[in-house]
């Protein structure tokens, strides 16, 4: 599956954001979208005849988002270099060389929606939409568009990148319309929603549809991958603009679309009120956000995972790896623990570990309960504050998923029951790898292409454990798969190696 952000332009892709509500002591204007003036426009429960009345109340609120950018362009090297049309055909300034000619800088824009949340201009949209391109663009200005056509220049206020929130200033003349923060965790699976926008810089455009799940993880990772799921058309451009309910309350941010194409499918995503409305409030207030951390790598209990450890499906995710010196290691978390609850809130597919531990401030303590080896017990961990995201991108190493490969030697005898055959990992091995020199554990010569195992595992993986426990000879590895047949368990976890990537577990059938 491809995530594909919602936005135009020819820059970036992604997607968050939220609103927020300032009342103005100052300012005897409500909120577009106050209980009282909506109960005339808003249509009643069950399938309305029209939404007209309601978005005639909520348009102004919502405005275009560009940027004016400049991206610094390496030219190609002159192709007649070394030939007498060298400097005939040499462009830009490279007269003739075979490197790359003088890098120019060239303007380009972002595209994206957003929307007011207080009379004296305070704008939510998402960060990816204001953010450089990429590491070669700067961004030159912040233009705001209200739906009367009239141009700010905005100051920016605050981002976030983890969460791709960030919020603008405008100052405008007198007091503008502006939207308020609904209850997201009061939406249902089937509620009527409304989504405001500029696809394709199109300008204001609504779209409607219904809430088609809630909480939805669609696997990307991280501490904000919990999403309102709509069949509300969402495209390019969308990004930072409100979903509402029929009460004309901003329940989420359109955000994100899943298509194979670019195009809507009927499958967008928008980020929870719930979830966003604390982070404005946070750089509302000139903070920087601030997550909870306790240095570990985690995967979901699947039906593999889970019939090798013993424990149903999605009953916690399982650590892969806890980071030397960091908080989950000093606090005795291990690779093999499994999480079940953290803070007494159960670990499941919809409430990640990753979104639990997030939402725990730095400095608190999490109470987790674990299953070690088939028992329970507890751990508690001190949390830190999580690492910037690129930072982590780098811990995490190269993203090279375990999967069937071409390169398997043929089938070799293997006494240990799931089809491979193995043996020490001595340095020189680990050099021609490509495998760190701390790693310990035995290397596969060998899998059998017709096992479970030739499926998931290939030559020159190293097997570190097997359910948790230390493999270093090719008897223990047959040792663990003696202990987990003997427990009737038809799976037995591998923790394994690949290159440079961190640890992972894979369960392999036991043949």
């Amino acid at each position: 599956m491809r995530y594909a952000y919602a936005l135009t332009g020819a820059l970036l892709l992604g997607g968050t954001a939220a609103s927020l509500a300032l009342q103005n002591p100052a300012s005897a204007q409500s909120a577009q979208n106050e209980p009282g003036s909506m109960q005339a426009a808003a249509p009643r429960a069950g399938a309305p005849m029209s939404f007209a009345d309601m978005v005639s109340k909520l348009q102004p609120a919502v405005v275009n988002i560009s940027t004016d950018q400049k991206v610094t362009v390496s030219q190609p090297a002159n192709p007649f270099a070394g030939t007498p049309f060298a400097d005939l055909f040499g462009q830009f300034g490279n007269r003739g060389g075979a490197q790359g000619g003088a890098p120019v800088t060239r303007e380009a824009q972002s595209l994206g929606s957003g929307f007011i949340i207080s009379p004296d201009g305070y704008v939510v949209t998402n960060n990816h939409v204001v953010a450089p391109g990429n590491r070669q663009a700067t961004v030159e200005a912040i233009r705001v568009t209200l739906p009367d056509r009239k141009e700010y220049v905005a100051k920016l206020v605050g981002r976030d990148a983890a969460s791709d929130l960030a919020l603008l200033k405008i100052d405008a003349p007198g007091a503008l319309p502006y939207v308020k923060f609904g209850d997201s965790a009061g939406a249902r699976v089937g509620d009527w929603v409304v989504a405001i926008g500029n696809p394709f810089g199109l300008g204001g455009t609504v779209t409607a549809g219904i809430v088609s799940a809630v909480h939805r993880v669609t696997g990307q990772g991280g501490a904000n991958d919990r999403f309102i799921q709509t069949d509300a058309s969402i495209n390019q451009g969308n990004s930072g603009g409100p979903m509402f309910n029929l009460r004309g309350e901003v329940i989420g941010i359109n955000s994100q679309i899943f298509s194979q194409s670019g195009g809507n499918i009927g499958i967008g995503f928008a980020i929870p009120a719930e979830d966003a409305k604390p982070i404005i409030d946070t750089l509302m207030k000139g903070k920087a956000v601030q997550r909870g951390y306790v240095g570990v790598s985690i995967q979901p209990l699947s039906d593999d995972l889970a019939a090798a450890v013993g424990l149903p499906k999605n009953s916690g995710e399982i650590i892969a790896r806890a980071e030397p010196g960091g908080p989950a290691a000093k606090a005795g978390l291990r690779a093999g623990d499994v999480v079940t609850k953290v803070n007494g809130k159960q670990v499941t597919p919809d409430t990640t570990l990753s979104y639990l531990i997030a939402n725990v401030p730095p400095g608190q303590q999490a109470r987790l309960d674990v299953i070690r080896d088939g028992k329970p017990t507890t751990v508690t961990v001190t949390t830190a504050v999580r690492p910037a995201e690129e930072q982590l991108a780098q811990q995490l190493g190269n993203d090279d998923s375990f999967s069937e490969d071409d390169s398997n030697a043929p089938a070799a005898p293997a006494s240990n029951g799931i089809g491979v055959t193995v043996q020490p990992l001595t340095p020189a091995i680990a050099r021609q790898i490509g495998v760190d020199s701390t790693v310990q554990g035995v290397v596969i010569g060998a899998v059998d292409p017709t096992s479970d195992a030739g499926q998931k595992l290939r030559r020159g993986d190293v097997i570190v454990s097997v359910n948790s426990v230390p493999a270093r000879t090719a008897a223990d590895v047959a040792r663990g798969v003696a202990a987990a047949k003997a427990a009737n368990r038809p799976q037995v976890l591998l923790s394994v190696v690949r290159g440079r990537n961190p640890a992972a577990f894979i369960a392999v059938k036991i043949k």
